[in-house]
């Protein structure tokens, strides 16, 4: 093989790879995240997640993409580890249909393809074109690159020791081996079979050389999701186990069927004459056999998955984040990563609000009984909330230095606002918490009267936290209205409160140190009562900001 071959058959593998990504981008940039609003629309419905994972798949070009996607979402609980078999099953189809598109020979048309395309981007100055013009500039430069790099490898087929190489992939195990560890590197299984089928129309591989090395390239495309889910939870880590145990099986089937039955030979007779379209064929009988084999018993995959990747104690332990997933921006893929990041922050800040919540009870259980051992809890707790708080933060901080839709910004703010009211209200439960404490210490106690007026305080303050805690967006709509009549009646009761203090006082039913105290109660009782009406308003804000950008279901009633 000549110098100048190796140079053609390079560039031709780089104008292949640089079209099928920039056809992958473009496609990414126009779904943007209504892949989103598509996958949200996916119930426990077997075949409509099946459906949903293969559309999302052929419309990206990308089972990657939608793999990282999946992890992503169920990384911030928009997602069940149930449901991700489905779509990840369906993605695995959907990957098929690059490889029947680059079977389909439109290589004398594709300078002009690549042309209109590039055109489209140049001379037009619109985002949404841009798109367009990236899908199809790259079908066309991908389809050039395959015809340099094809002819480019001619002459591999006259080299012994290539030959003799390639006769080893008839080894079922250096087979699979190989196709794994190509997929791996380049982390495209749609880009691997594109050269796969470039080395067949060159003459160098046959079917029957190709088909193991076709068979673990679906093992090595997990590769991407593995490298997606470092740092997730553990529901977004066995995610990855599934997409691996999949194509593991889907594996050791077709092996099995390709040395017991001649099944090279039956895909050859489909396509005599093109060998591209048998290796597009075998990719897509492979995806498709091993979905409808597994698809009556996935929720045994999942079951696999959560026995290979069991809960452990350390799952539980403090000073940890529960849903933020700081990776979601180290990835390539951008599809769905501003609904990613809002439904995030919108479970940590839920996350966070149960912790304040507890702490709020806890200080006024503090209150009619000292306990040394819960109020250490409390404190813990509130250095919890303080580090939960600045990762907020840290995370909104990564989430506005990205390009999202400036509505999508918004509210990422929102939960920053909301984020700052939590740790408040942490602070003002720590506060009643200490001043507890201080009475323990100093052997006081409050009248009777007092008493039961915290007993007010703390049912008032455990009313507004509850009515925050909120299972989905729907439940935001009334929120503000129903919070400020709970504030108001807070704001009602602490000067009532404080009026019958007074009286206290000047009836001599309380010491003046005691009567500070329990003034200062009062104070962080109606800040409590101030951050909660802040929070309501933010969500109610949030939700506002994810109608508009239809990341919630429209009402069907108002």
């Amino acid at each position: 093989m000549k110098l100048t071959n190796l140079f053609s058959m390079l560039g031709g593998l780089a104008l292949f790879l640089y079209g099928m990504n920039m056809m992958s981008n473009g496609l990414e940039m126009a779904a943007g995240d209504k892949m989103k609003t598509i996958l949200e629309k996916l119930t426990s419905n077997r075949i409509l997640g099946v459906l949903v994972g293969a559309l999302v798949t052929a419309i990206i070009q990308s089972s990657s993409a939608t793999t990282v996607m999946v992890v992503g979402f169920v990384n911030s609980g928009l997602m069940s580890l149930t449901s991700a078999v489905w779509v990840i099953m369906g993605a695995n189809i959907g990957t098929t249909i690059t490889g029947q598109l680059i079977a389909i020979d439109i290589t004398a048309i594709a300078p002009l393809i690549a042309f209109i395309g590039v055109a489209m981007i140049v001379f037009f100055k619109s985002q949404k074109l841009d798109a367009i013009g990236g899908v199809i500039g790259g079908l066309g430069i991908l389809f050039i690159g395959m015809e340099t790099m094809s002819s480019a490898m001619v002459p591999l087929r006259t080299m012994p020791e290539f030959v003799g190489l390639i006769s080893k992939f008839q080894n079922p195990f250096i087979g699979i081996l190989v196709g794994a560890l190509f997929t791996a590197l380049i982390q495209s299984s749609s880009a691997s079979v594109g050269i796969l089928q470039a080395l067949a129309k060159s003459g160098v591989m046959t079917l029957s050389s190709s088909i193991y090395v076709l068979f673990g390239q679906n093992i090595g495309t997990c590769i991407t999701s593995v490298l997606a889910s470092i740092g997730t939870s553990k529901n977004a880590k066995r995610t990855t186990v599934i997409h691996l145990s999949f194509n593991i099986i889907g594996t050791v089937l077709f092996v099995t069927i390709s040395m017991l039955f001649p099944f090279a030979d039956l895909v050859q007779s489909l396509t005599p004459s093109n060998v591209a379209a048998q290796i597009a064929n075998v990719h897509t009988i492979f995806n498709v056999t091993t979905t409808l084999l597994l698809l009556p018993i996935g929720t045994r995959l999942v079951n696999l998955a959560c026995r290979i990747l069991p809960d452990s104690e350390e799952d539980q332990q403090d000073m940890q984040l529960k849903y933020l997933d700081f990776s979601i921006f180290d990835n390539d893929y951008h599809i769905g990563t501003s609904a990613i990041a809002n439904t995030q922050l919108f479970n940590e800040t839920q996350h966070m609000l149960n912790v304040a919540n507890h702490n709020v009870k806890r200080a006024f259980e503090l209150l009619d009984h000292y306990d040394e051992e819960k109020y250490i809890r409390l404190q813990k707790d509130e250095e919890y909330i303080n580090y939960l708080n600045q990762q907020v933060i840290n995370f909104t901080t990564a989430v506005i230095s990205h390009e999202f839709q400036a509505e999508s910004s918004q509210s990422i703010v929102l939960f920053l606002k909301l984020s700052s009211d939590l740790e408040r209200i942490g602070d003002h439960a720590m506060n009643i918490a200490a001043r507890a404490q201080k009475l323990a210490k100093d052997d006081t106690h409050f009248s009777e009267d007092a008493l039961k007026e915290i007993g007010i305080m703390e049912s008032l303050c455990n009313n507004i936290l509850d009515e925050l805690i909120i299972m989905d967006y729907d439940e935001f709509k009334y929120i503000v209205d129903k919070v400020d009549v709970m504030e108001d009646n807070i704001d009602k009761t602490q000067h009532q409160f404080a009026v019958n203090q007074l009286i206290r006082l000047k009836e001599k039913k309380c010491t003046t140190e005691n009567s500070v105290i329990y003034t200062k109660i009062l104070t962080d009782f109606e800040r409590i009562g101030d951050h909660g009406l802040n929070i309501a308003e933010s969500l109610y804000h949030i939700r506002k900001i994810m109608k508009q950008l239809k990341m919630i279901k429209p009402e069907t009633n108002v």
